[in-house]
C-alpha cells in the first residue's frame, strides 16, 4: 500500500474527527472533499470530479463509495477496507446507491453532517443527495468539520510541508536561471515544474502563474506565452509540492533595470512582509495580519494598488486550488496557533503604470515566532 502516514496516525485523526461528531450530535459524515478523505485515509485520486462519497461513522466505521475506475485506487492508496462501487450506465443513481450503502450500513434515521461545500459536490448532484436522502436521513452542514482539524499539522505532515519549501526554492532558483532578456516564458515554466518533480515532487493543486510585460499584473494563470524583453517585468506564483503538501511563493522579477515604481513597490512589499512575521504567532487573529499588511502598503501609498487579502492557510489539497481557509482578510476572528502553516503574500499592481510586484513565502507557526520554510534571500531580483 501506498500509505504516506503510519496507521497510528490516521488512527488519531479519525479519533479527532469522530470526538467532533460526538460534540456536534452528529452519528456520522457524509465527505465528499477529497482533502478530507486523503486526510482521514490517505485515498489519492482526482476521482472526485465524479460522484463519489466517504462516509464515516461515529464509531469510526469507514465506507467509501466511488467508481469502478478508483476501486484499486482506493485499495492502494487508503486505509479503506469496506469500497462499493456505483454502476456507470445510463440513467445512472449514485445517490441511490448512497442511500442503499447507508441503509447497510444502520444509518437509517440517523443525523449525518455533509460536505455541503466541495469541489465534489457539483448542485446537480447535490440535488440528486438532498432527494434520494430525505426522509431517510437528517442532514446538517458540516463543511467546516475535518477541513478546521487539518489546519493544523503534526510533525508528520510538517515534515511535508518544510521538504515542499526546499522544491520551491529549487524551482525559484530553476527560473531565475532561465529568465533574461528574449526567455521564452514556456521555457522558465518548463524550468519550474521540472525543479518540483525532479525533487520528487507533484503536480500543484493549481497551474503556476507566470506572466510579463502587463501579464505580469494578472494574479492567475492565463494561457499564452511571451518572449521578455530587455527591461520587462515577470510576475511567479508557484509551489513546491510534497505528497499533496504545498508550500507556495510569489516574486516579481525585474529584468533590466527597475523603475522608480518597482523599487518604491518593492520596499513597501519588504516592509509589510516583516510586519506580518510579526503578527504570524500564536495568539494572533488573522484579521490581524491583514491589518499589518494594510497598514505597511496605506502608509507608502500603495492602498489603490494592493489586495483585500493577503494570504491563507496551505496544507495538502487537490485541484482546482492550494488555498485553503483560514483567509487573512479584514476582521478575520480565526486564532492563530502552533502548528498551522499560512502562505503570506504582498502583491502590488499599479495598472495606471502599468507595473506590478509581488513578494511571498511560506511559513510554519512555531510556539513562539513563523518559520520561513525557504531559505531564499527577500531582496530585489534583477536580471
Amino acid at each position: 500500500m501506498a500509505l504516506h502516514f503510519d496507521r497510528a496516525e490516521y488512527a488519531r485523526r479519525i479519533k479527532t474527527v469522530t470526538a467532533a461528531l460526538a460534540a456536534q450530535d452528529l452519528d456520522g459524515l457524509l465527505m465528499f472533499q477529497q482533502e478530507s478523505m486523503y486526510y482521514l485515509t490517505g485515498y489519492d485520486t482526482f476521482g472526485f470530479c465524479f460522484f463519489q462519497c466517504l462516509y464515516l461513522g461515529a464509531d469510526g466505521r469507514l465506507a467509501l463509495l466511488t467508481r469502478s475506475p478508483d476501486l484499486r485506487q482506493a485499495r492502494h492508496t487508503s486505509i479503506i477496507e469496506d469500497i462499493r462501487i456505483w454502476t456507470d450506465e445510463a440513467g445512472a443513481k449514485p445517490a441511490t446507491q448512497l442511500r442503499d450503502m447507508l441503509e447497510s450500513l444502520g444509518a437509517k434515521g440517523r443525523r449525518l453532517g455533509i460536505e455541503n461545500q466541495s469541489y465534489g459536490l457539483t448542485h446537480f448532484n447535490g440535488k440528486q443527495v438532498d432527494s434520494a436522502l430525505s426522509g431517510f436521513v437528517k442532514l446538517s452542514d458540516a463543511s467546516d468539520l475535518v477541513n478546521m482539524i487539518r489546519v493544523v499539522k503534526s510533525p508528520a505532515e510538517l515534515r511535508y510541508v518544510r521538504k515542499a519549501g526546499e522544491l520551491g526554492d529549487a524551482a525559484l532558483k530553476a527560473a531565475i536561471r532561465k529568465t533574461k532578456p528574449g526567455a521564452d516564458e514556456g521555457e522558465i515554466l518548463a524550468a519550474q515544474q521540472a525543479a518540483v518533480f525532479a525533487g520528487g515532487g507533484d503536480y500543484p493543486a493549481n497551474e503556476f502563474i507566470i506572466g510579463s510585460g502587463k501579464d505580469a499584473l494578472l494574479c492567475r494563470y492565463k494561457s499564452g506565452r511571451r518572449k521578455l524583453g530587455k527591461r520587462d517585468q515577470l510576475t511567479l506564483e508557484w509551489a513546491g509540492v510534497y505528497r499533496h503538501y504545498h508550500a507556495a511563493f510569489m516574486r516579481t522579477v525585474i529584468i533590466g533595470k527597475p523603475t522608480t515604481q518597482h523599487l518604491a513597490m518593492d520596499l513597501a512589499c519588504r516592509e509589510a512582509l516583516a510586519a506580518v512575521e510579526e503578527q504570524l504567532v500564536p495568539g494572533r487573529t488573522a484579521g490581524d495580519v491583514f491589518a499589518a499588511h494594510a497598514r505597511v502598503m496605506d502608509a507608502h501609498g500603495m492602498k489603490p494598488h494592493r489586495l483585500n487579502a493577503c494570504g491563507y492557510s496551505l496544507g495538502a489539497k487537490f485541484t482546482p486550488s492550494w488555498m485553503d481557509n483560514p483567509m487573512f482578510y479584514k476582521d478575520n476572528p480565526v486564532v492563530i496557533g502552533p502548528g498551522m502553516v499560512f502562505f503570506a503574500h504582498m502583491i502590488l499592481m499599479n495598472s495606471e503604470a502599468g507595473a506590478a510586484f509581488c513578494l511571498g513565502r511560506t511559513y510554519i507557526i512555531g510556539e513562539k515566532k513563523a518559520e520561513p520554510v525557504s531559505k531564499a534571500p527577500l531582496e530585489m531580483i534583477v536580471r
